[in-house]
């Protein structure tokens, strides 16, 4: 193993210098990514993760057969453009704007601690697909339709954007008003 330029040995166990296992600066310069899981925090550093991969996983099938349900129903002719692909992550973004202002901002917490798991990464996750938008994206480029096909990629990155930016807005001013 060779270490830095400088003759110093790197830790190989991915821990700050401070010998931290969970890469959280000690002194308090960076803030958990998670808000359900503070790693400074011994025990939820150690608990097993057996109920939250569960939880997405049970969640990802229903909403990945949701997903598979509407593209059944409203299936894209050939050359044409994928409308269920398209509103599916385009509701399901909105979705994702929702959740998350429910249940991480203002001091709110999910009501159980497998909520944003299930839904929000499995169900949602689900549901929501960039695979298919990329298959879609080459197969109209396969077909000779570059012109669907740019627009398809730039109308999905806008309509997901813009779904979840105008779901999350909305729901910030109905929880405030709501409170008020």
């Amino acid at each position: 193993m060779t270490g830095p330029a400088d003759g110093s040995r790197e830790d190989s166990s991915g821990s700050d210098p401070s010998g931290d296992p969970s890469g959280i600066d000690p002194s308090g310069g960076s803030e958990a990514i998670d808000p359900d899981i503070d790693l400074r925090v011994p025990a939820q550093r150690a608990e097993p993760q057996g109920r939250v991969l569960a939880a997405v996983a049970a969640g990802g099938a229903l909403g990945a057969s949701a997903r598979y349900g509407v593209a059944l129903a409203w299936p894209a002719a050939p050359g044409a453009f994928p409308w269920a692909t398209f509103w599916i992550n385009v509701s399901g973004s909105a979705l994702i704007g929702v959740l998350m202002v429910l249940i991480s901002e203002g001091g709110r917490t999910a009501p159980h601690p497998l909520v944003r798991p299930f839904v929000g990464v499995g169900v949602l996750g689900g549901f929501t697909t960039f695979s298919t938008y990329a298959v879609d994206f080459s197969r109209l480029l396969d077909e000779g339709e570059a012109g669907t096909a740019l627009a398809y990629a730039g109308l999905t990155l806008a309509g997901a954007l813009g779904a979840v930016w105008a779901s999350a807005s909305v729901t910030r001013r109905a929880v405030r008003g709501r409170r008020g």
